[in-house]
């Protein structure tokens, strides 16, 4: 059994494991040096402490207060055994439902693997609450299984659909044009739609500056 000041006693998620590396590559492309991240939904804490780690970013993690423990231990006992506590920042609480967000403004705010589970009703306040504490120009970046126009990418896909509705029906994979659509809303223009293993997808947004004008029609 591995005491309880090790890593290997901590909740643990295999497809974190797997898809760190492909996002990490992504990331790559969008993130700079130095820069201002904050996370939302980190979860078991393995993308802050390996993402932080590789990009050089002061990573910002978050979840809600049921989730903080493990992540706060995580972020602790890896950030302090990789000398990188200094860019790792301490867990903050949010829920995005709540209007109480970590101070902005952020480079970026990055999510995986949330939309799909948090309900349809919730997925607005992500997107507002991600504008309200970017920078102008700053970045949405957000990781998962998504739909185009109610048509899955794969067999995979739409099995994962049905059963997340059979646990909850506010759950579900969401769709790339709706969201859009929402983002939109709220000063956030889609910009990229990147492919991933596992039929997952990268959707980019930016934040509008204030003098750009509206694309939409």
């Amino acid at each position: 059994m591995a005491p309880d000041d090790s890593p290997m006693a901590l909740p643990f998620s295999e497809t974190c494991e797997r898809n760190k590396e492909p996002i990490l590559e992504a990331l790559r492309q969008w993130l700079e040096e130095g820069q201002r991240v904050l996370e939302v939904g980190s979860g078991t804490g393995q993308h802050a402490v390996h993402l932080c780690r590789h990009l050089k970013v002061v990573w910002q993690p978050s979840d809600r207060a049921i989730n903080l423990a493990d992540l706060r231990r995580r972020c602790q006992l890896e950030g302090q055994a990789s000398g990188q506590l200094g860019w790792l920042l301490a867990p903050a609480e949010l829920d995005v439902l709540q209007p109480h967000w970590p101070a902005g403004p952020f480079d970026a705010v990055f999510s995986a693997n949330t939309a799909h589970i948090m309900p349809w009703s919730a997925v607005p306040s992500l997107l507002e609450g991600s504008a309200r504490v970017l920078k102008p120009s700053g970045l949405l970046l957000l990781y998962g299984p998504f739909h185009e126009g109610g048509r899955h990418t794969s067999a995979s896909n739409a099995a994962f659909d049905q059963h997340l509705r059979s646990l909850d029906p506010a759950m579900g994979v969401r769709d790339v044009r709706e969201l859009s659509e929402l983002a939109a809303g709220c000063g956030l223009q889609a910009i990229d739609d990147r492919p991933m293993p596992a039929n997952n997808r990268l959707l980019v947004f930016r934040r509008k500056a204030a003098a750009e004008p509206d694309p939409r029609p």
